[in-house]
């Protein structure tokens, strides 16, 4: 999406007292969403022209179709009846926030009139928060982890599964060497197509060539043999070393997402929407190493210009 890497002090404000200062009202926020979003000149998004000038209203109107359009417009932004500016300190404070932050202490910190305002922003930003092109882990001759975890409740089953309210998250590491973990990729296994689950979050997450570890499990076995990928799988039933010294980089990611939806999100997520809550926890373990938090709030701003906007009745599956 960047043809170079941006800087902080000229693409994006470095710290909280910079933010104050490059967006002293509305105005310059939505001065920046429009270099952001159309970093080479507004486009039309009926017809694609760039002959359009900004009216009197703050909107962009096209002198070919004559359309229309506002800077929020078709963002997560758009129709909102809240300033722009405060989205974008809503957006500081979440990645400011190293674990992040539940729905509630978002409405306690900036006196939200309701749970249901904050819940809605928080999952409009978690959408924003993957994009749909970036890259595939691993490579040509990389190294990925591959394995499943568990999360939720524990009510017994007086048969089949062990657990029947567990959800199935696989999850996919690259090994760095000569240690260390790089990127991840999380992904909600439905049970009932739990094969066909795995088999897609396999093609979606890993590049051909890809040297893959797994443990033992046939399904893992069926699944990389339809891909351009080399499989390394791991019998524990007859290893001597435990599990998480086999594959110690995706029990380390189960380990710490299981211990940030504990810790910041109090277990409180169903299954709906756990998808999102797992692509938060992605978004911040792969950018766990930047040092500049204004790198991390630029990311977002970015990815929310061109994230759909999502009204509260799609967010709540309720169209």
């Amino acid at each position: 999406m960047e043809a170079t890497h941006p800087k902080a002090g000229a693409d994006y404000p470095g710290t909280w007292p910079a933010f104050e200062s490059w967006f002293p009202d509305n105005d310059a926020c939505i001065e920046f969403l429009a270099q952001v979003r159309w970093p080479d000149g507004f486009k039309c998004p009926c017809c694609s022209s760039r002959d359009a000038w900004l009216t009197g209203r703050g909107l962009w109107l096209c002198r070919s179709c004559r359309r229309q359009t506002s800077v929020t417009a078709g963002t997560i932004f758009h129709r909102s009846r809240y300033p722009l500016r405060t989205w974008f300190e809503v957006m500081w404070f979440m990645c400011s926030q190293k674990h992040g932050i539940s729905a509630l202490g978002l409405q306690r910190e900036f006196g939200f009139g309701s749970y249901e305002t904050a819940w809605a922003w928080m999952h409009k930003l978690r959408r924003a928060m993957v994009r749909p092109d970036r890259d595939l882990l691993g490579g040509e001759g990389a190294s990925v982890e591959i394995d499943q975890t568990f999360i939720g409740g524990r009510t017994q089953a007086r048969s089949g599964p062990r657990y029947v309210n567990k959800a199935e998250i696989a999850i996919a590491v690259e090994r760095q060497h000569p240690k260390g973990l790089g990127r991840v990729r999380l992904a909600h296994i439905d049970s009932e197509y739990r094969k066909a689950g795995l088999l897609e979050f396999v093609q979606h997450s890993i590049a051909d060539g890809t040297i893959v570890y797994t443990d033992g499990e046939v399904s893992f076995h069926d699944i990389t043999s339809k891909l351009r990928l080399t499989h390394h799988p791991i019998a524990m039933v007859h290893a001597t070393d435990p599990a998480h010294e086999l594959l110690p980089a995706v029990h380390r990611v189960a380990a710490l997402l299981k211990r940030w939806l504990a810790g910041t999100l109090h277990d409180g997520i169903s299954d709906q929407h756990l998808g999102y809550y797992l692509d938060e926890f992605t978004f911040r373990f792969n950018r766990r190493t930047s040092r500049s938090r204004g790198l991390l709030w630029y990311r977002l701003v970015q990815q929310a210009a061109h994230t759909d906007p999502h009204p509260l009745a799609v967010l709540q599956h309720k169209i």
